[in-house]
């Protein structure tokens, strides 16, 4: 996930444990904080997807469709 977020500028800027937390300055700096699992729960990866989709102003859909590439 965290390799697929790094299309959009996201970088692993800390790690503690077993989560990541991610940034980007792409449309202001933001922030996401990931499990380090694979794979990740259904739920958890729909709430990174929603924030994500959220701070780069696309619909979730848009933003799978480019991850997915």
């Amino acid at each position: 996930m965290a390799k697929r977020l790094g299309r959009f500028g996201y970088t692993v800027t800390r790690q503690v444990g077993s989560h990541m937390r991610l940034t980007t300055q792409r449309g202001g700096e933001h922030h996401v904080t990931i499990p380090a699992h694979n794979p990740l729960r259904i739920g958890t990866l729909n709430s990174v997807l929603s924030d994500v989709s959220s701070h780069l102003g696309i619909t979730k859909d848009e933003l799978l469709a480019q991850i997915l590439d």
